[in-house]
């Protein structure tokens, strides 16, 4: 017996449940690709990449996933045998780093663990030792999705320039690019890259990458690059050189109309929509704490993310077993643990086309597989969130 009907809903941490109308986007004829059509679509998209950005620098769009970006911008800005330092704070910030070793370069991980953020003295300290400027760039994640970490990229930024220290600062932004503010320019930010399936509401399949006018010099002397990835080879005058052949025009049409509906929402609601329910989710998982079997993975709850929650399943019991239960006996679908965490962990999305329903549906359903389960848990979880969102969300 269950009670699902109708399709699954994602709570996962991409891809992520995409509104109607952006597959509706999609449903439609090809266009020419040399027309001027295409021509306003790809300007209008670069322009407001940059936007969510917040940088006055050039970005790029990539036939790619999030992996893919990642070797976007590391090619672009690196050498053969460059060192990267590689702040941890859980998986990603790894995985790129992995990806810039296979690529050639000197990888070093700052080290920490997957229970806090990024502390930028530790930054500025490791920076101050390298007297002789070998590390040529610090890459780090603004939102780990494994570990449900937020770092503070202000103050990482800070703590480079504190140092005087001249490596290129990229940031990971793709679990929380259009979700929760992004400075670029304002935190000394190079280079950043995100992906279409989270915050951007969109099929996988399109990476971004965006430069300062700083990494567009280094660029220039940078040997790692390849044709593909070039942001050299993506200049000029034909269009279809922004995207080194031919445009994926459909998925830019879906791109298209989610960041029209970010416009139409206005980004400062989106993120404030994104706090609400991030902190929503965190009442309720902190009242389930109290059964001392879940508990929250990251330890100091300022360094949680408004995008995913990972909760921690202690003294025996399977998260498996919860996750199967919600999908097959009530159609929702939790993220799994990954990497240190798996088997560990599962994890709750509350990321770009998310709202109110769909989150207290989420929690709820958490709940009613607890309780089937005999999950030791504290009650009250659901009504902890309902309470909040009724105190933060005005008549």
């Amino acid at each position: 017996m269950t009670v699902r009907a109708g399709r699954e809903f994602l709570a996962i941490p991409g891809p992520t449940t995409m509104p109607d109308a952006v597959l509706q986007a999609m449903h439609r004829p090809a266009i020419d690709i040399y027309s001027n059509e295409m021509l306003d679509l790809t300007e209008s998209l670069l322009r407001d990449i940059s936007k969510l950005f917040s940088t006055r620098g050039k970005s790029y769009i990539y036939i790619a996933n999030g992996h893919g970006a990642w070797e976007a911008a590391l090619s672009n800005v690196l050498s053969r045998g460059d060192k990267v330092l590689v702040l941890e704070s859980g998986r990603f910030a790894i995985g790129w780093g992995n990806a810039a070793a296979l690529m050639g370069a000197e990888v070093e991980v700052l080290k920490g663990d997957w229970r806090r953020a990024v502390r930028p003295h530790e930054v500025e300290e490791r920076l101050r030792r390298d007297t002789e400027h070998r590390i040529k760039a610090v890459v780090v994640v603004q939102i780990d999705t494994a570990s449900g970490v937020q770092n503070d990229i202000e103050a990482i930024g800070k703590a480079i320039k504190a140092a005087g220290h001249p490596a290129l600062y990229m940031v990971d932004t793709v679990a929380s690019l259009g979700c929760m503010p992004f400075e670029m320019d304002k935190w000394g930010v190079d280079v950043a890259m995100s992906g279409s399936q989270k915050g951007l509401m969109t099929p996988p399949g399109l990476g971004f990458v965006a430069a300062s006018a700083r990494a567009q010099e280094v660029h220039r002397k940078a040997n790692m690059s390849t044709p593909y990835w070039s942001w050299s080879e993506r200049e000029g005058t034909e269009n279809y050189r922004k995207y080194a052949g031919t445009a994926p025009v459909h998925l830019l049409f879906a791109l298209r109309k989610a960041i029209d509906m970010l416009h139409e929402e206005g980004l400062e609601n989106a993120f404030r929509r994104h706090a609400l329910l991030g902190e929503a989710t965190r009442r309720a998982v902190g009242a389930w704490t109290e059964g001392q079997v879940l508990g929250f993975n990251v330890a100091e709850a300022s360094e949680r993310s408004n995008t995913v929650t990972t909760v921690t399943m202690t003294t025996g019991h399977d998260p498996a077993l919860l996750q199967r239960y919600c999908k097959e006996k009530c159609g929702v679908v939790l993220g799994t643990g990954i990497g240190d965490l798996s088997g560990q962990a599962f994890r709750i999305a509350h990321m770009g086309h998310v709202n109110a329903p769909m989150l207290l549906g989420t929690l709820g359903v958490i709940e009613v597989g607890l309780n089937a389960l005999k999950i030791p848990h504290g009650k009250g979880g659901l009504e902890a969130a309902v309470s909040y969102l009724g105190e933060q969300v005005g008549a």
